[in-house]
């Protein structure tokens, strides 16, 4: 039960992580930049009280691939933030992403060896396949239509990105604790010269100070994803992480104040659910 708890943290963390970052607002590179300066805040207070237990090649190599991986993928995923909105965003991408890093988990990493996890799992990516088709199939009246296939096309790349840093601890075999400050620092570096590269980034403004919490709240999510997939294996850890988009979308709509007709929302919430079912189905397969 407590390794079930300790994977649903990342969804909560995640959740507010889009919701704090869309209500404080800014360009967004003032959105990443403070993301990432909450992230190394945070990974120096849990080294004061507990450090590496083994400094080795790998833990370099993994911990600065994965903080590359990430920033490309954070990166275009807020861009498609505010092309679209967070609740097209947030299911499409969360859809993407299951579909690439359970398989690559499952088939990859063994970490599905019978039948039966492959019957349920492979059926449990279909629904949540499904939830992800029913919510993007809503009226685009409120989005310009090349906004709307400009972030699909983020989404697409930013996937990628994202399954590296899902994956890439578990291939280098990579303790959560350790890793934390040195992922940390190549997020730092590897954000700061993607967003200098941007036309008028304004990287250091106020907003991107504002925007702090944010990666406070990316920090904690980020440290228990790591810690879930080492017990519970990345099909699993990751998958129920993804659930983030529960309260991203739902919030987005309840305090961000998107709008949407009626039709939409029992759209969204029918996509939802059959989501979260989907992430039941393949939490199931670690039993």
């Amino acid at each position: 039960m407590g390794a079930i708890l300790l994977s649903l943290v990342p969804a909560i963390g995640w959740g507010a992580q889009a919701l704090v970052m869309q209500k404080v607002g800014g360009k967004f590179t003032n959105k990443v930049m403070g993301m990432v300066l909450g992230t190394i805040i945070f990974s120096l207070l849990v080294l004061i009280f507990r450090r590496p237990n083994n400094i080795s090649k790998n833990l370099i190599i993994g911990s600065l691939l994965c903080g590359i991986f990430w920033c490309f993928g954070q990166m275009l995923q807020v861009k498609s933030f505010d092309l679209v909105g967070v609740t097209i965003t947030m299911p499409v991408s969360t859809g993407e992403q299951l579909l690439g890093t359970t398989l690559v988990s499952a088939i990859y990493f063994k970490e599905w060896t019978t039948n039966w996890q492959f019957i349920l799992g492979i059926s449990a990516i279909l629904v949540i396949i499904l939830g992800v088709i029913v919510i993007s199939m809503k009226k685009n009246s409120n989005y310009d239509k090349a906004n709307v296939k400009k972030s699909f096309i983020l989404l697409f790349f930013s996937t990628i990105g994202m399954m590296g840093y899902a994956i890439i601890p578990r291939l280098f075999n990579l303790n959560g604790w350790d890793m934390l400050f040195p992922q940390a620092v190549s997020m730092v570096v590897t954000m700061f010269i993607l967003v200098i590269t941007q036309k008028d980034n304004q990287a250091f403004s106020k907003k991107t100070f504002e925007n702090i919490p944010t990666g406070l709240c990316f920090a904690v999510a980020n440290l228990a994803l790591l810690l879930s997939n080492e017990i519970n294996g990345v099909a699993v850890g990751f998958t129920m992480s993804q659930l983030n988009v529960v309260v991203s979308t739902l919030g987005g709509m309840i305090f961000l104040h998107e709008k949407k007709t009626h039709s939409e929302k029992i759209k969204i919430v029918i996509g939802l659910s059959l989501i979260i079912i989907g992430a039941v189905m393949i939490g199931i397969t670690k039993n």
